[in-house]
């Protein structure tokens, strides 16, 4: 089952357009959302959480119609949400938290929907701190705490926005092992700022910009589009658009390299950073 069809949705705050005709079609497997700040990706998830609604186009989640609240209603059962900024109800033990979103998601069996609460925690690695107050936690023990409410349930679509900000690499590592196993049978996707997981665990990635999907494909061959565009030197050239000294005193750059230059092979980094960049530009061409 197709897990996402967008067509031509737009998205507009106030006189802002904050998605411009976005059309998408995802199914299994995990999706990698990238786009700089602004560029509507978190507007983007909540529409696909059902917690905003599109202006225009047609948003099927789960072969229903998101438009349609009984359609809906079924949608937010086998739908799990991690939004990017987290709140936590006062005085909650991480195990009550969990608990507590069962309940809003009408998981009416105590016995069973505590079994599905201990499981979740498990996934993530909270066990030992289930009945530790959510106050005393650390932030990346929040982060897990809200990506186990997520995963309540076993949704068909999982929704994650920034789901490895605050986690250390060893626990960046350990979920990125956990949302792969997830997405052998399920649709998720994942905005990050982190192109280090998008080229781990992505197989698909998405790049928004201004609104609008400015590439849509494999990783690999996004970083295949900064071939010849990235060399080393051991000053910064004046064709180059980013540069950045590295960790053995050399300066990478990407742009447009001189003659004679030491290319050296491109990451899914450098090609995202020279799209985003030809997209501004040709943004501000047509002004």
């Amino acid at each position: 089952m197709t897990g996402i069809q967008l067509t031509e949705v737009s998205k507009s705050y106030g006189r802002r357009r904050v998605l411009d005709r976005v059309t998408l079609d995802v199914g299994n497997g995990v999706l990698g959302l990238l786009g700089p700040n602004g560029a509507g990706k978190t507007t983007l998830l909540r529409v696909l959480a059902t917690v905003a609604g599109a202006d225009a186009g047609r948003v099927e989640l789960l072969g229903r119609d998101a438009r349609d609240p009984l359609e809906r209603v079924a949608i937010r059962h086998r739908l799990g949400y991690v939004p990017q900024e987290i709140g936590f109800p006062r005085g909650f033990t991480a195990f009550e938290y969990v608990d507590y979103v069962g309940i809003l998601k009408e998981m009416t069996d105590r016995r069973a929907r505590h079994d599905e609460v201990r499981r979740v925690l498990e996934a993530v690695g909270l066990t030992t701190v289930a009945r530790r107050r959510v106050w005393r936690l650390s932030g990346g023990m929040k982060r897990r705490l809200i990506i186990a409410q997520a995963l309540l349930g076993d949704p068909r679509l999982l929704i994650l926005d920034e789901p490895t900000d605050g986690l250390d690499p060893e626990q960046r590592l350990r979920l990125r092992d956990t949302i792969s196993a997830l997405a052998e049978d399920r649709c998720v996707v994942v905005s990050t700022h982190q192109t280090e997981d998008v080229a781990a665990f992505c197989p698909r990635v998405v790049v928004l910009h201004e609104g609008s999907v400015r590439f849509d494909g494999d990783p690999r061959l996004l970083a295949a589009a900064a071939t010849g565009r990235v060399w080393r030197s051991d000053q910064r050239d004046p064709g180059a658009r980013l540069a950045w000294r590295t960790g053995d005193g050399g300066v990478r750059q990407i742009g447009s390299p001189p003659a004679g230059a030491t290319l050296v092979e491109p990451s899914l980094e450098d090609g995202y950073l020279l799209l985003v960049g030809d997209c501004a530009r040709a943004v501000k061409a047509t002004r």
